[in-house]
């Protein structure tokens, strides 16, 4: 859990609570379709709707209050991988910052697949 000290007393905001807030930030930029969660038993990816975005973002946070988010995500086919991933980083570290206050130290993004439409 992060906390953050002020002059009342303290905040704290839970890791699903901060993995919410960047799910919805990554699945607003262009190219990015969802979350994506493994099935542990057959090794196949599952896109996930936006009640479990949590179970494709883990979330560290470190004795500072620093945090770390890892997040696995499936891209529109045809989109630039590598502009897809730096825009959801960019995004999910300002969005993260700005709503919680709390400082971002890394923000990795793992392609797990790609949504092709036939």
């Amino acid at each position: 859990m992060a906390q953050m000290n002020n002059d009342t007393g303290v905040i704290a905001i839970p890791e699903d609570v901060i993995a919410k807030i960047a799910g919805r930030s990554a699945t607003q930029c262009y190219g990015i379709v969802g979350m994506a969660a493994k099935k542990a038993s057959d090794g196949l990816v599952e896109l996930l709707n936006q009640e479990n975005y949590t179970r494709g973002i883990q979330v560290s946070v470190d004795e500072n209050s620093h945090l770390t988010i890892n997040m696995y995500v499936i891209v529109e086919y045809g989109i630039s991988l590598f502009a897809a991933a730096e825009a959801a980083i960019d995004t999910v570290k300002y969005q993260v910052e700005s709503l919680t206050g709390l400082t971002v130290d890394c923000v990795n993004v793992t392609i797990e697949g790609i949504r092709v439409n036939q």
